[in-house]
């Protein structure tokens, strides 16, 4: 169901702001927006069923640049995004503290789960809590492979790491520094364990021996959130559009949308609109 595109990051960036550029009327009136999202949404299929109803709706079109949500944050104090969809509310409350982004909105959740070798050499399936299940990868030593990228899955998982004293190094645990597309392919080739959102797991074709092993402790609950920038910080972007593609992911039929979206007969994410912190001017 995946199909992986490894051009340049920088290439991708080019090609989104050097197409409007051939003239400024052309790019005053052009009525699109640059999402920075999620490779878990974009992987997920998510976009390809939610964004068609809200460009019918408003004649505004979505081009959505997939990276780790460390690289959405970057790519938002550059100024080189209009919208971000990110799933790290520790890092959208610094973005926001910072002065980059104006509100927060709760958008959407799913979970995140660990997936390994049908055989479960470390025997994690028995394990109690998913910090607990690391434990007993580390233990084992078994083959870990690990996004690396500063994403929000991987953010998420250091903090599971950090919530069990252990730092995780040696031969058995593999930091790739990729997408959760292409780990999860390495995951398969190499019968390792690895750390996933559903969404991405449900769409997921390449599983070969692996199988999902844990899933419904708390700690791997996952939100995610819409945040809008900040019009004094990066006057040149498009705060107009971007805030109409905001309300729309918390209006009834965004919502409504998102509710409706299954990957082979399974709601992957969770509606759940809702206004968080606002720092715009004249609210703080």
């Amino acid at each position: 169901m995946f199909r992986y595109q490894h051009t340049a990051y920088v290439l991708l960036i080019g090609w989104l702001w050097a197409a409007p550029q051939a003239g400024a009327d052309e790019r005053n009136e052009a009525r699109y927006i640059v999402l920075a999202s999620t490779t878990s949404t974009e992987n997920s299929g998510l976009f390809s069923a939610i964004i068609p109803p809200f460009t019918e709706a408003t004649g505004i079109s979505v081009r959505v640049v997939a990276v780790g949500t460390g690289q959405a944050f970057a790519l938002a104090r550059r100024g080189d995004a209009d919208a971000l969809l990110v799933h790290d509310a520790a890092g959208e409350a610094r973005l926001i503290d910072e002065g980059y982004a104006s509100e927060r909105a709760e958008i959407m959740y799913n979970d995140f789960v660990i997936v390994g070798p049908n055989q479960d050499p470390a025997e994690i399936t028995t394990a109690k809590t998913a910090s607990g299940a690391f434990a007993r990868i580390a233990a084992a030593e078994s083959p870990f492979v690990s996004r690396g990228d500063d994403s929000g899955t991987h953010r998420a998982e250091r903090q599971l790491w950090q919530a069990t004293n252990i730092a995780p190094q040696g031969e058995w645990y593999r930091v790739l520094g990729s997408g959760m597309g292409p780990t999860l392919n390495t995951a398969a080739a190499m019968g390792a364990y690895v750390f996933t959102d559903r969404a991405t797991w449900a769409a997921f074709d390449n599983r070969q021996d692996l199988v999902l092993l844990f899933e419904g402790d708390e700690a791997l609950f996952n939100q995610y959130a819409s945040l809008l920038l900040l019009e004094e910080r990066h006057p040149h972007l498009k705060h107009d559009l971007a805030s109409e593609w905001h309300r729309w992911l918390l209006s009834e039929e965004g919502q409504r949308a998102i509710a409706d979206f299954e990957i082979a007969g399974q709601a992957v994410f969770t509606p759940n609109a809702r206004r968080g912190t606002d720092r715009s001017p004249g609210n703080q």
